[in-house]
């Protein structure tokens, strides 16, 4: 069902001085950063072996992460795993009663598909679950 850890997220105040931090401190190379709108977040992300770390700034405050960082400020935000096929899980996960913040998967960072799991079900963590386009990964 999980294939593997796709990234961690950190919600931040600041995206270019975050990603200078991880280049200056570990010499990481950051794409570039990229708007997923309907999210109300700017992201990038950088390799860390066979995962991911994603750094996301929101776009404006009554966003998700906009609301995260107002409560609890920066830090870890999400966990992303993934899976091969998104609707079959999300059908899965809930007929077995876990609340999907998202029933139905949408684009993310990156154009894969992805549904987020709402942390109460989820041992307190948010938990994203991300489809790569068939051929990737």
């Amino acid at each position: 069902m999980l294939k593997k850890i796709y990234h961690l997220g950190y919600a931040v105040e600041d995206l270019d001085a975050a990603a200078r931090l991880y280049r200056e401190y570990f010499g990481v190379v950051t794409g570039e950063p990229e708007e997923v709108e309907e999210q109300g977040v700017i992201a990038t992300m950088f390799d860390v072996g066979e995962s991911k770390i994603e750094l996301v700034q929101p776009t404006r405050p009554d966003s998700p992460v906009g609301k995260f960082l107002a409560a609890k400020g920066e830090g870890f935000h999400h966990v992303a795993f993934q899976v091969e096929d998104l609707e079959v899980i999300l059908k899965e996960l809930k007929e077995n009663g876990v609340e999907l913040i998202d029933d139905v998967p949408h684009v993310g960072a990156g154009g894969v598909r992805v549904a987020f799991l709402h942390p109460q079900g989820m041992l307190g963590v948010l938990t994203e679950l991300v489809e790569l386009p068939r051929g990737k990964g």
